[in-house]
């Protein structure tokens, strides 16, 4: 099987109706139009501005068009042979053309899919691939969706004979003899008998190890079909986990003489895993804690375009805190961001939907802002939900990250839209200021009986295609749906921001496993988690900042996160670090005192990593620490020792400022951490984060750099205070891709070639070409007396 990758496009946004002539035939005149690199996104390249969505980032939608040509080489697709064009995803309602043929059309913006193109493909250098994305309702979602082809685009060309992709099935069995099984199905649409067939797997090992096993098939007229089943064992299997993410390489291959079929290669995980509803979670017999994060498929300036090493990156630090879990929220992802999941040591929600039959609010104008929009997904689930399921499932069932199914976040919210008369009021957990009117039982809204039958039909769907894993929906209100049925059809349910039920809920339901599937940064949510065995972990809303779900402008995105949307560290981050991980560590930070505060009393979000105050101002500082007793010190004089209070897990002080340095020494380990007053920024300074896997980040000749860019001082600290404006320059044949600083307030647009820091700090993400004839280089420079920065790529 030979793959190519479709990264260079043409592309238009269609302004008026009647803009283009036929843009889908094959000599259509595109020379007009913007060249593009896929995965793209073009709500980022526009302005933000107050007349969009707030739910959606202020930014556009529209209706465009992209189109590329590619070349089939010579004797590499002969008549007869089969060729199919796959989409990672494109949002949303897209229409694809080859050749002038029209393929059809997918209305969901996360799912992958693919057309068979065998009948309109040709050898040479003129074939055509062109897409309409429609995204006119750009209030359709409650966060930042992107509009585009913001996925990878592959075309496969193969045999006549061959093993269909959706069929095959990789099981493994746990055991003192591993094993891994593997089901498919053949598929003869030659024109003649195929003869001679020999089926075959081989598994390889991280460590040279290498199995094969192979049968004979019998003869396959033209036009059938037939079921393949193979075993391989493994002897001495390496198992896989978060902590030990072990992989084998998988490779299937049909032979008749000579190779006719080769998949890619499949990465296998062996493992096994089991949901207990007293004792929790178990991988491989072992118990384990999911400490797990939520976020969506955004990166900030890039958009919803998914660069595999941007995420790798995010997933990195994720995993410094001492994450082993994610949710896709509330959507299918990338199906590069599994792989990484497989390979990085990460535990995976895979979720499907959002809404089902009845709209959410979407909010336009700020949060819970009157009066909503009601557009989205639940216009085309009646006609779309099974196939959209089942593709996910199909897609995913193979990932040994993949360990639950969630078909649906918090479809029971109250009153949105669904109602019911055993409550005849019901507030959700983020209806802050939302009417009164709005709260009260209303018979003329749907009621919430529905979801059990809709949720059983969900369910069937997941267990046609894999029975391997537990079922469950991300409940928002238990108080009511666990009442009418709405749990009856699943193998496990979680909880979003419901802690105070935990208890009671496990002796209601004591055969069905719960877990949190969304919870606040708090730490009484954790101790749930850590003090009880049968709640198998928990899911904090968010690992990661995101666009949309403003509050109102010039707020256009959420700051839940623990890191933000360049992917930095905020000191949240460090204080779930310290929660989530067993080594000695503790962290400094500090924030003004308000007054009537006392030491400590102060919201987490509002403390920094900052020791740059005004002299004899009254500072909180708060050392998280998981050590018992922690000393402070300012310009090397003691100001006392104090015990973690354990009910917040710090230790906490006023302390009038004076310039300097702050350290905190733990008494029991030898650690310490220091915050340090700057000198004023002097500098920049230029990184390029380098990912584990270099070769990963070259895909159709481009490589993605990642460039940190910081401000410093004369002594080389991060000036955190400092947000000078910076431009960006680029040579080589270097295109630049977006600057992010992670200021959700920061309202510049992203095609700009200049921003400013935030905190001191700003990443741009650079597109380097693979062969030019001259180095690559980026260059920062800030219109003051700062002394700029040049870096080669």
């Amino acid at each position: 099987m030979k793959t190519l990758n479709l990264q260079n496009w043409k592309f238009s946004l269609e302004k008026r109706r009647d803009i283009f002539t036929d843009p889908w035939a094959p000599g259509f005149d595109d020379t007009t139009w913007q060249d593009v690199i896929v995965p793209h996104d073009w709500a980022v390249t526009f302005p933000f501005s107050r007349e969009y969505s707030s739910g959606t980032g202020y930014l556009p939608g529209g209706t465009g068009w992209y189109r590329t040509r590619f070349s089939v080489a010579a004797g590499s697709f002969k008549k007869g042979e089969k060729a199919f064009v796959n989409f990672d995803g494109v949002y949303k309602n897209s229409q694809v053309w080859c050749n002038g043929y029209y393929l059809g059309k997918r209305p969901g913006g996360y799912t992958s899919f693919r057309y068979d193109i065998s009948g309109c493909l040709h050898e040479g250098d003129d074939n055509v691939i062109a897409v309409k994305v429609s995204h006119e309702d750009f209030a359709d979602s409650r966060w930042f969706t992107g509009s585009g082809i913001h996925r990878n685009v592959t075309v496969e060309l193969h045999d006549a004979v061959y093993i269909k992709s959706e069929s095959v099935r990789v099981k493994t069995v746990v055991s003192d003899s591993p094993e891994i099984i593997v089901t498919g199905e053949v598929i003869n649409d030659a024109s003649m008998n195929a003869e001679d067939l020999r089926f075959a797997i081989t598994v390889e090992g991280e460590h040279g190890e290498k199995y094969v096993s192979e049968t004979e098939l019998p003869g396959l007229i033209p036009g059938a079909s037939m079921p393949l089943t193979l075993i391989s064992a493994v002897p001495n299997a390496k198992l896989w986990s978060a902590d030990t993410p072990n992989l084998y390489r998988l490779t299937l291959e049909l032979t008749s003489g000579e190779t006719i079929f080769k998949s890619r290669p499949i990465n296998v995980g062996i493992r096994s895993i089991r949901f207990d509803p007293d004792k929790g979670f178990f991988i491989n017999g072992k118990s384990e804690k999911l400490k797990g994060v939520c976020f969506h498929h955004d990166s900030g300036c890039l958009g919803a375009a998914f660069w595999k090493n941007v995420w790798r990156r995010r997933l990195t630090k994720l995993k410094a805190a001492g994450c082993n879990a994610v949710r896709t929220s509330h959507n299918p992802h990338s199906p590069e961001l599994y792989d990484l999941c497989d390979e990085m040591g990460f535990y995976v929600m895979d979720e499907a939907f959002d809404e089902w039959e009845g709209c959410k609010n979407k909010w336009y104008r700020g949060h819970n802002v009157y009066p909503p929009v009601h557009e989205g997904y639940y216009e085309d689930f009646p006609q779309w939900h099974e196939r959209d399921l089942a593709d996910m499932v199909i897609r995913d069932r193979n990932h040994p990250s993949v360990i639950m199914w969630s078909i649906g976040n918090e479809i029971d919210y109250p009153n949105d839209p669904y109602v019911h008369p055993l409550f005849s009021e019901m507030a959700g957990n983020n209806d802050a200021n939302k009417p009164k009117q709005e709260q009260v039982y209303n018979p003329q809204k749907p009621n919430m009986e529905r979801l059990a039958l809709v949720a059983a039909e969900l369910a069937a769907i997941v267990k046609k295609y894999d029975d391997t894993r537990p079922i469950l929906t991300a409940a928002a209100f238990p108080e009511l749906s666990s009442r009418i049925g709405f749990f009856d059809a699943l193998d496990m349910v979680g909880y979003n921001y419901k802690e105070q039920f935990y208890e009671a809920d496990h002796k209601r339901f004591p055969n069905l496993p719960i877990l949190g599937s969304e919870n606040g940064h708090h730490l009484e949510a954790w101790k749930q988690v850590r003090d009880n065995d049968y709640i198998s972990g928990q899911f904090l809303w968010t690992g990661i900042d995101f666009l949309g779900e403003a509050r109102g402008w010039p707020i256009r995105g959420s700051g839940a996160g623990i890191l933000d949307l360049a992917g930095n560290e905020k000191p949240l981050f460090y204080r779930r670090k310290i929660l989530w991980n067993d080594e000695p560590d503790l962290f400094l930070s500090a924030c003004p005192v308000r007054e009537g505060q006392k030491p400590g009393e102060v919201p987490p979000w509002e403390l920094t990593g900052s020791w740059n105050y005004h002299p004899g101002d009254l500072i909180h500082v708060v050392c998280w620490t998981n050590l018992d007793t922690v000393e402070l010190f300012l310009n090397g004089k003691s100001l006392g020792v104090k015990n973690r209070d354990s009910s917040v897990e710090y230790a906490a002080w006023i302390v009038p400022f004076e310039r300097g340095k702050l350290e905190a020494r733990g008494k029991d380990a030898q650690i310490s951490c220091t915050l340090e007053s700057n000198l004023p920024a002097s500098r920049l300074r230029l990184t390029q984060w380098q990912p584990s896997r270099k070769d990963e980040s070259q895909t159709g000749g481009w490589k993605l750099a990642q460039v940190e860019i910081e401000v410093l001082d004369e002594n080389d600290r991060i000036c955190i205070n400092e947000s000078p404006l910076i431009k960006i320059t680029l040579g080589g044949g270097a295109r630049l891709l977006g600057l992010e600083n992670g200021d959700i307030s920061d309202c510049m647009e992203y095609a700009a070639p200049y921003r400013r820091a935030f905190r001191g700090l700003l990443i741009a993400y650079v597109l380097v070409p693979g062969k030019t004839e001259g180095k690559s280089f980026i260059k920062a420079d800030v219109d003051s007396f700062f002394t700029g920065a040049m870096l080669e790529l």
